[in-house]
């Protein structure tokens, strides 16, 4: 029999660059799904984060910073925004509380939405002066109607949970969309190449990893034994970039190795073997073939 009170809906997580929506779902979900990073621009897809319980099941979709868009990758990002918002229940609005000036990027996606908004003010726990957040929550006032405001820190858990029961109180009734113990439909192809690139992005300068992708070559489990065999390329968009991603003597594509390859055996649960090529796609990210080829565009 059908459970007329159960609750569920989609709900878009939007914000500005680094305004900390991954480290928001991975919160909220209480795994990590998202790959997280200091780096501006770091996700480049929706992707799902499914929270069930007995009486809901939320469906959160961390899409990638809301940025001027210059190149065609970046133009596919911001049409993954518009057809998250379209689609959706609710919309969190992040803000990162630490830089309030950048906000007109992400409120001007509000005006498209025809659905509850939830204002998550983030990154609180580095304001040393609470009375400007309260200065901030009045001028947000100002800009858009906001069906509520909840200061929150997604990086310590505080206020992650009063968001939360905002969230569920504001749902539709309905169905329930995913089984009940699946936490995203994100595959493990895409997982394993996210948790490489999160890598790249951590340890490379600046100036290299948003002209770099990951594509996962192969993933097979070895006949007879406990280990999946990991081929994976990182591609990068000039060939100077090339010897920075490999390093003196391997240096630096051995640390990505070594550290990504920690966190696949924690996400797939068995040992791994992971080797790792870098090659060159010039301007791939303005190439609708090469987008293709690195899965961004059908």
């Amino acid at each position: 029999m059908e459970n007329v009170s159960f609750k569920s809906g989609f709900v878009a997580i939007i914000g500005n660059p680094s305004a900390g929506k991954s480290t928001l779902l991975n919160s909220l979900v209480g795994e990590k799904i998202a790959i997280t990073s200091i780096k501006p621009q770091t996700t480049r897809n929706a992707i799902k984060g499914i929270v069930t319980t007995e009486d809901y099941q939320v469906v959160f979709l961390d899409t990638p910073g809301v940025n001027k868009t210059h190149t065609r990758l970046s133009k596919l990002m911001d049409k993954s925004i518009n057809d998250s918002l379209a689609g959706t229940d609710l919309v969190i609005a992040l803000s990162d509380v630490t830089r309030r000036k950048d906000d007109d990027l992400f409120l001007g996606k509000l005006k498209k939405v025809n659905c509850p908004v939830i204002l998550a003010l983030n990154k609180i726990d580095l304001l040393k002066d609470k009375q400007e957040l309260l200065k901030m929550m009045e001028s947000y006032k100002e800009l858009y109607s906001f069906d509520e405001m909840i200061p929150i820190s997604a990086l310590t858990g505080e206020g992650i949970e009063a968001l939360m029961q905002e969230v569920v109180k504001r749902l539709p009734y309905g169905p329930k969309y995913f089984p009940e113990d699946m936490i995203t439909d994100s595959p493990e192809r895409v997982m394993v190449a996210e948790i490489i690139r999160e890598k790249a992005l951590d340890l490379l300068s600046d100036e290299i990893p948003h002209g770099i992708a990951v594509d996962i070559e192969k993933m097979k489990k070895r006949v007879n034994k406990e280990i999946i065999d990991i081929t994976a390329t990182i591609y990068c968009e000039r060939e100077s970039h090339k010897p920075i991603i490999i390093g003196r003597g391997g240096k630096m594509l051995k640390e990505i190795g070594t550290k990504a390859r920690e966190d696949i055996e924690n996400f797939l649960e068995t040992k791994v073997f992971l080797e790792i090529w870098v090659k060159v796609r010039k301007d791939w990210r303005d190439n609708d073939s090469e987008l293709r080829k690195l899965h961004f565009l059908e």
